[in-house]
């Protein structure tokens, strides 16, 4: 006998919700390996060795789904715009990563979803509703928590995550935008090239020799985990589960503690453990209130 419907959407919310903590797994080794070899490359030099793997993998993914025709794209100046954004929230996520810890970087990137939230309300105009606008100020205080403006930890480098978290909020509300206007893999596919032929600009100015093969390693995997990880949200986004999926997103969150544990020896203090708690119950419940909202 074929399976029924609810057998069929279950199969599909099942390998959704794989695939996403797949992708998370991918981010939180794309992370981890940023930080490696950015303490030994330099930054724009990093930034492009990533971007270049990244596009040739994506590449080799869409590529031959095309016929290996260049894919056309309706939103030239749209795509330009986001690879932008895109290669800025890079930027000031390298940065970042070298002044912070794994884990409570990859808290404060789990808290975009609430700032896209925050100006779809203030700039788009869309309703929010005030339990939303609980879930936006909870998620947002708990960023200043893990950074304590003012505490004894604090220094100016950690502004940089702020700037991080700006950039990407332009680059989800734009991809959100954008959705449905364009194939998700053709923009992956302008968003890597793009961005690597803006770090093109200031690489040579900055390269140097990598004479040890494990920073190869290290630049192959930066490439390969980011490439890896965005299709397979591509493909889990495909399904008609998207709201069922979202919660997962924050499963990084704990895969980033994980990696800071193994390779630095490094556990977030309480009251970094706190905010990291309270953006990830935050996300998750928003993600929740959109099902009840939509239904």
């Amino acid at each position: 006998m074929p399976p029924g419907p609810a057998a069929g959407a279950r199969r599909s919310a099942l390998s959704g919700i794989a695939l996403t903590v797949g992708a998370c797994a991918c981010f939180a080794l794309l992370d981890m390996s940023t930080k490696l070899v950015g303490a030994t490359v330099p930054l724009f030099m990093a930034l492009w060795l990533r971007y270049l793997f990244q596009s040739l993998l994506t590449s080799a993914w869409v590529l031959p789904r095309t016929g290996w025709r260049w894919p056309r794209t309706q939103h030239p100046r749209f795509q330009m715009l986001r690879a932008a954004l895109f290669a800025g929230t890079s930027l000031f996520g390298f940065l970042s990563i070298r002044f912070m810890p794994l884990p409570e970087f990859t808290a404060i990137v789990a808290a975009t979803p609430l700032c896209v939230t925050l100006v779809a309300a203030l700039w788009l105009r869309q309703p929010v509703s005030p339990l939303r606008w609980v879930l936006v100020a909870t998620g947002l205080a708990s960023v200043m928590l893990i950074l304590r403006p003012g505490g004894s930890a604090f220094t100016w480098a950690m502004v940089m995550p702020l700037a991080m978290l700006a950039l990407a909020t332009g680059y989800q509300i734009l991809s959100s935008l954008m959705a449905g206007q364009e194939d998700p893999a053709t923009t992956q596919f302008y968003t890597g090239w793009i961005a690597t032929a803006l770090t093109s600009l200031g690489a040579p100015f900055v390269w140097t020799h990598i004479a040890s093969p494990w920073v190869w390693l290290g630049t192959f995997v930066m490439g390969l985990s980011s490439a890896l990880g965005h299709l397979m949200l591509l493909r889990a986004y495909a399904r008609p589960t998207p709201a069922t999926i979202a919660p997962f997103l924050y499963t990084q969150i704990g895969f980033a503690m994980l990696a800071g544990w193994a390779v630095y020896g490094h556990m977030p203090d309480g009251w970094s453990l706190v905010g990291m708690g309270l953006i990830a119950a935050s996300g998750a419940a928003s993600a929740w209130l959109t099902v009840r909202e939509t239904r």
